[in-house]
Formats: C-alpha cells, structure tokens, sequence
C-alpha cells in the first residue's frame, strides 16, 4: 500500500505547479524527499484525486504520457499548450522556458 503521507506531499507540489508552468515525475520526487521515485510520482498521478493538474507533470525528457492517460493522443499537449507551456519542434516541452522552479508561492490573506 502506498505512503499516504507521500502521495499527500506529491500532491500537493502537483496542485502548487502554476498555469504554463509544468515539473517533471524527477523533480516532484526530489521535491518530495525521494530523489529515485519518479516512478512513485507516476503511480500517484494515475489516481490523483479530481481536480489536480497532473496534466503539467511530464517526463525528464519534455515528452507527454501515454495519450490514453489523458483521453486520447495530443490531449496532454493541448491542454498544456492553452496555459501557454512553451513547446519545441520535436513536440517535447522546452524545459529550459516552461520548467516550474519548485518554489511554492503564497499570498497572504487580505
């Protein structure tokens, strides 16, 4: 049975990913303390709760996940491209521009 607690943290970086932004199955597991688990990352991601946008987490290679995983094939892209993640000729995602730094931002309450 999978960590609860690391599923919580892996979503919780999920959700923190902002529109036109997108991180790697890598980074989030690095993130969350576990630098060799971006498999964990993409098994947390097959049963993300509704809502999260896992759409923006994407191979260490720019590539997209399997288009069933999504929908149907180029769905992944389309919806990355429509918040403006910026993508190279090959079709992969130029992680250099749309890379997420990691950093979750805050603002406080009025």
């Amino acid at each position: 049975m999978p960590d609860p607690g690391l599923y919580g943290r892996i979503y919780t970086l999920c959700a923190a990913i902002p529109r036109g932004k997108v991180a790697t199955y890598g980074q989030l597991a690095l993130l969350c303390g576990h630098p060799r688990a971006a498999r964990l990352v993409g098994q947390a991601m097959r049963h993300a709760p509704a809502g999260l946008p896992f759409h923006r987490v994407i191979r260490a290679d720019g590539s997209m996940a399997p288009g069933d995983a999504f929908g149907g094939q180029g769905l992944q892209q389309k919806m990355l491209e429509d918040e403006g993640v910026v993508f190279l000729a090959n079709g992969h995602v130029d992680l250099a521009i749309s890379r997420w730094d990691g950093k979750i931002y805050s603002v406080p309450a009025d």
